[in-house]
């Protein structure tokens, strides 16, 4: 029984998830979305009326269902190893929306793995609202052609992180706090890669989460590799005063490639116009099997010399605030997410991050709007304030009692 405010840990989740592996289907389809919490399921339906998000009815036609309010993030960023671990699945992996070329080979126990369009933060809650509901829609093609095929299917519905949380007052305070202490132990999760070149550090490079999708169907995690188990290879690292190379080599990372290569390519320049140094991320580059080279410019990722730059989301999706840009039709053919990022490559001291240079500017959509609505406002309130500093009374009056008052032209 799960009680309210319980969050599922990922040895709870392996256990619910047994029955999924026993059944008859031997189709599991994992959507997978950025942000979703148990609450979008009645808040968005209510607020909005007939305008209901989910309109998909696949929980309710299910011949049985599981709904957990609350998962740690922990297991669900784990969620599709443990998914491959736990059967002899085909894995497909999909973020290209149009089912009609799918085809699942009956045969075999198929994962398929649907990245749904992600919900941009920062936006009003109607748009939330319409993102959610597209998605509903996605699903809801997916689910109605794979019945329709006779194909028999389990579904899993989730998101790497929750949309919202609890806003009742008597929890709040230890809701606020729990996640704090859950962010700082996230944060603490892992240390920081490091590369060291004779007894001092060059490079320090920390991710929540670094993956890439190779060809657009086939994930490849290195999370684990680079900062648990440490099993990168980071010999070819190269550094100096004014260039530094972070190098990260990895062998058979996923089936069908044997040698992975990552390169991020910094510099430290002189810029008059600032009058210090900075350093910059120049581009990034991906060397499969010794062979495919494929070359990202970089977008927004500088910070001064001294410090460390962070970013919450760096990839190559058009949303994320910082960008990695294609260059060549083999880079055309990797997608790359690095959650969390913080990299430094110069000015290192005792081993440590510098203080962190965040991507997110200061000045928000939101801040330049209200400036101009207050410089608007101010000026139309100093216009008023003018016009009426100009109104003038008269100097003279007509007297009943005497002559009619006469004013000449000129006046």
């Amino acid at each position: 029984v799960l009680h309210e405010g319980h969050i599922v840990s990922a040895q709870e989740l392996t256990v619910l998830l047994q029955p999924v592996f026993t059944q008859n289907s031997r189709n599991l389809i994992l959507f997978l979305q950025d942000m979703l919490s148990i609450d979008d399921f009645t808040y968005l339906s209510e607020s909005y009326g007939n305008k209901n998000p989910f309109q998909n009815e696949i929980l309710q036609s299910s011949p049985s269902s599981l709904v957990l309010p609350a998962v740690d993030c922990e297991a669900i960023r784990y969620l599709l190893s443990f998914l491959q671990q736990s059967g002899d699945w085909k894995l497909t992996y999909t973020t290209n929306l149009n089912f009609s070329q799918l085809e699942l080979d009956a045969s075999k126990a198929n994962l398929l793995v649907v990245q749904l369009q992600p919900l941009v933060s920062g936006l009003s809650e109607i748009s939330t609202q319409e993102a959610i509901a597209e998605n509903d829609k996605i699903i809801g093609r997916l689910t109605m052609d794979l019945q329709e095929r006779g194909i028999h299917f389990s579904v899993i519905y989730t998101a790497a992180r929750p949309s919202r949380i609890s806003r009742r007052t008597d929890v709040v305070w230890d809701l606020r706090r729990q996640l704090m202490a859950a962010e700082e132990e996230e944060s603490l999760s892992y240390p920081p890669l490091n590369v060291t070149i004779g007894n001092d550090t060059c490079i320090l490079f920390y991710a929540s989460d670094f993956s890439l999708t190779a060809n657009g169907s086939v994930p490849i995690d290195l999370t684990n590799a680079t900062f648990v188990t440490r099993t990168v290879d980071i010999s070819s690292s190269e550094c100096s005063d004014f260039n530094t190379t972070l190098s990260l080599k990895y062998t058979n990372p996923v089936n069908g490639i044997s040698s992975l290569e990552i390169r991020f390519l910094m510099t430290k320049k002189f810029y008059t116009g600032s009058a210090r140094y900075w350093s910059t991320l120049d581009s990034v580059e991906i060397v499969q099997d010794g062979e495919k080279f494929a070359k990202f410019n970089v977008s927004v990722i500088s910070a001064p010399a001294e410090y460390s730059f962070h970013c919450q989301l760096v990839g190559t999706d058009n949303l994320y605030p910082a960008r990695l840009i294609p260059t060549d039709a083999e880079a055309e053919k990797w997608d790359v997410l690095i959650s969390r990022l913080q990299i430094q490559g110069f000015n290192i001291e005792n081993n440590q991050f510098s203080y962190a240079s965040d991507c997110t500017g200061f000045f928000t959509p939101g801040i330049w709007m209200g400036l101009v609505i207050s410089i608007i406002l101010v000026w139309i309130l100093t216009y008023g304030i003018h016009m009426i500093m100009q109104l003038t009374t008269n100097s003279r009056f007509d007297d009943p009692k005497g002559p009619a008052l006469s004013v000449p032209q000129t006046e």
